[in-house]
């Protein structure tokens, strides 16, 4: 017969059919007995009286809460043939009404059993109704009708009809008799996804689907637990615990194997090696193994210096590490040049210490192509001390002079002993300002000095920038006039090249400093650009020595004197300083993008120059166009009393369009000017403009495309038919021929503008 499990159930002795005996009598202590699941089920059917030839047996109703079995039903007969009821795995389950308490003195005979334990009380079995099996084995029929609910992971068995079953033999029921607990379906186990064979499997937790390897024998009942032991460790969590600690060393296994199983360093350095993928054959060459130079390749170098460039455009071919050491950007190595190689001539070429030559040596021995040798004999051992030392950032030259301001002195002494404080001008606020006569007195009385001496110290003091008008009026004069100092103007501390005080040395004129201006920039093009300058790396520029350079440069705009520049000075004067501008903003502030961007980007990006702020925008239009309104704009950058109204040009040349560059696209590309040759420069960087993108014409459709430049400033360029015969001078002979054939006809010409560009050109 099939085991069941022992329920300690209590019946009245009246209710048991005849024949049957009482297994387990105990005190009933309530209405509902509760018995712990932990029990093993291991008891079976009692035989019944042989004369009726039948089993009977009652299941009280009853619910399993917490691992604990609560009784309440009372017993029912059973007769032979007939359950009335569910039978699952060999057991059936009747529920009756509740009928009057069992006799205390009276036993009842237990006879549900079941083969496989719930361990611990915690597995969950899905909730099952009205499902029925009919199974025949010999003269046995059973059927099982069972409801049951699962509360907490327990089991709420409520009985509702009598069981019946015929006699058999222990043996043919233990064979249909199988009370199973799994969770969910065990019956659909061989249908779950298997994981992959590369992942841990899953194993069955013990208790729940395992099996006794002999299934005749009857299982030994476990050893009691007691419930606090049972809720500190859930088999379930334990579980979990130990799948996750299987699954975790599963997956280092599999890494740890995986790196094992690389291939060696001789097979990835096969030249050749070759993939087959579906439908596609590749072949990949591999670059042979460079050599190793454990030396140092330097060279002298200058700034615009063809020659220079030419070596500089071979290292590079060559993928070669290189130390480039620009004599303009740094004038103390000049001297270093000099002891070296006698002249100071460039470029010069070492290899570690050994001078190699100038560019025709490196031609020579290029042609012959004995270069990688001769590399690698030079280059063979460590660099020593005794090479030429790359440049170090944040390391100025020692024997750079900073002369002091002259009237630096009575400057100071102004500073400290004037009343600054806030007043009121032409009913306007003005602050941080001081009177002419309250700075007359002081220097009478500190300089030991006449008024009329006082007075022409204050103007040579307005002319060197120290201090300004508060309304730009006049220079200086005795009275009740404002002034005020140049580093308490509004304005002043937002611009990018001043650092918290301004420069009291010496100034320099403005010629010398944009000859530096022009040096330093183009030393920095050539390092980090491309050699049509079409694409700047902006990032390298600003972790540069030679980018700290410039920014300490341009300090000494602060002061200096630009109305001493002739016409053509003037002029490559500020295109270099705009396109220095732009490359700084773009580091400091970004890349001008949308329309809000390119508002700060070209109007409050600013320098101060010659006392006076200057922003992109004040440049080209103010200045370099001849104070004319900026596209879309009704006002003129500098009103009448401005005193930067001084050095704008007096003439517009329209090539200057094409001299600027924006750090965009469809830009010009960026370039700096000297002041002997601004003329030939600007018509070259024009016609390399034109050449390129600036303009394309279409035969069929009549239709000429310009650069969208020449829209926005139109009036610096003239009417559509002007527009058309001033291009035609600066394209190549083709587009010339084409745009000669429609001008000529006389029919009309369609003109587009080009969508601008707005990306950065990096």
């Amino acid at each position: 017969m099939e085991e069941v499990a022992k329920s300690e159930l209590d019946f009245p002795a009246s209710e048991v059919p005849n024949g049957s005996k009482a297994m387990d009598s105990r005190p009933r202590t309530s209405d509902r007995r509760r018995v712990s699941l932990r029990d093993e089920f291991s008891k079976s059917f009692s035989d019944s009286d042989e004369g009726n030839g039948e089993k009977s047996a009652t299941v009280c109703e009853g619910s399993l809460i917490n691992g604990i079995m609560e009784v309440s039903d009372e017993k029912a007969p059973v007769e032979n043939g007939f359950d009335g009821g569910n039978n699952k795995n060999g057991v059936t389950v009747s529920k009756e009404p509740s009928k009057s308490e069992p006799d205390e003195e009276n036993g009842a005979e237990p006879v549900t059993k079941a083969r496989d334990s719930l361990e611990n009380g915690e597995n969950s079995i899905e909730e099952c109704k009205d499902r029925s099996l009919e199974r025949e084995n010999g003269d046995e029929t059973v059927t099982d009708h069972e409801d049951r609910s699962i509360t907490n992971g327990v089991i709420e068995t409520h009985s509702q009809k009598p069981l019946t079953c015929d006699n058999s033999s222990d043996e043919e029921n233990d064979k249909s008799i199988r009370h199973k607990s799994k969770s969910l379906d065990y019956r659909n186990e061989e249908k779950l996804l298997k994981p992959h064979s590369w992942l841990p499997q899953p194993e069955v937790p013990q208790g729940l689907l395992s099996e006794p390897k002999n299934r005749n024998k009857t299982p030994e009942p476990q050893t009691e637990r007691s419930i606090s032991e049972t809720r500190d460790m859930p088999s379930f969590g334990k579980f979990i615990k130990e799948r996750s600690n299987s699954l975790s060393s599963a997956i280092v296994k599999r890494i740890s194997s995986l790196k094992d199983s690389e291939p060696d360093e001789a097979e990835k350095i096969s030249t050749v090696k070759q993939f087959n993928l579906t439908g596609l054959k590749v072949i990949v060459q591999l670059k042979a193994k460079e050599p190793e130079f454990k030396g140092r390749i330097a060279f002298f170098s200058r700034s615009n210096c063809r020659d220079c460039s030419a070596v500089r455009a071979f290292f590079r071919e060559k993928a070669l590490n290189f130390v480039e050491i620009n004599i303009d950007v740094y004038p103390s190595r000049e001297n270093e040049l000099l002891q070296r190689t006698g002249s100071s001539s460039v470029p010069q070429i070492f290899f570690n210490e050994q001078l190699f030559g100038g560019l025709v040596a490196l031609n020579s021995l290029r042609n012959s192509g004995q270069f990688e040798r001769r590399l690698l004999e030079l280059t063979a051992g460590k660099c020593p001390p005794e090479a030429p030392q790359p440049p170090v950032y944040g390391f100025d030259d020692p024997d750079e002079e900073h002369k002091q301001d002259e009237l630096l002195g009575i400057a100071r002494v102004l500073r400290q002993k004037l009343p600054i404080q806030d007043r009121i001008m032409k009913m306007k606020i003005v602050k941080n300002c001081f009177s002419g006569g309250e700075a007359v007195e002081v220097l009478i009385q500190h300089m030991d000095c006449g008024r009329k001496k006082a007075i022409e110290m204050g103007k040579q003091l307005a002319r060197k920038h120290f201090f300004h008008h508060v309304f730009q009026e006049n220079d200086f004069e005795d009275g009740n006039h404002f002034y005020r100092f140049l580093e308490h103007e509004p304005t002043i501390p937002k611009c990018f090249n001043f650092r918290g005080c301004t420069n009291d040395d010496e100034p320099e004129s403005a010629q010398v400093v944009g000859k530096k201006l022009n040096k330093i920039m183009s030393a920095i093009l050539e390092a980090y650009a491309t050699d049509d300058r079409c694409n700047v790396d902006y990032h390298r520029i600003s972790n540069s020595e030679e980018f700290r350079r410039y920014a300490n440069l341009v300090q000494d705009l602060q002061r200096t004197d630009i109305l001493a520049l002739k016409d053509n000075q003037r002029l490559a004067f500020f295109l270099n300083l705009y396109n220095a501008m732009v490359i700084h903003a773009v580091i400091r502030i970004g890349e001008p993008g949308g329309v809000i961007d390119r508002r700060t980007f070209f109007g409050e990006f600013q320098y101060i120059v010659g006392g006076y702020p200057y922003s992109l925008s004040a440049i080209k239009n103010g200045i370099l166009r001849g104070n004319r309104r900026q596209p879309y704009t009704l006002a003129r950058p500098f009103h009448a009393s401005d005193k930067r109204l001084e050095a704008s040009l007096p003439k517009l040349n329209p090539l200057i369009h094409f001299g600027l560059c924006n750090a965009t696209r469809s830009s010009p590309t960026v370039r700096f000017f000297s002041a002997e040759g601004i003329e030939a420069e600007l018509r070259y960087a024009t016609r390399e403009f034109f050449h390129g993108d600036g303009m394309a014409v279409n035969l069929e459709k009549r239709t000429v495309y310009l650069t969208r430049i020449m829209k926005w400033f139109s009036a610096d360029f003239g009417q559509e038919r002007e527009i058309l015969n001033w291009v035609l001078n600066y394209t190549d002979a083709t587009k010339a021929g084409l745009l000669t054939h429609l001008l000529s006809d006389g029919a009309p010409i369609n003109i587009v503008y080009q969508d601008f560009d707005w990306s950065l050109n990096s």
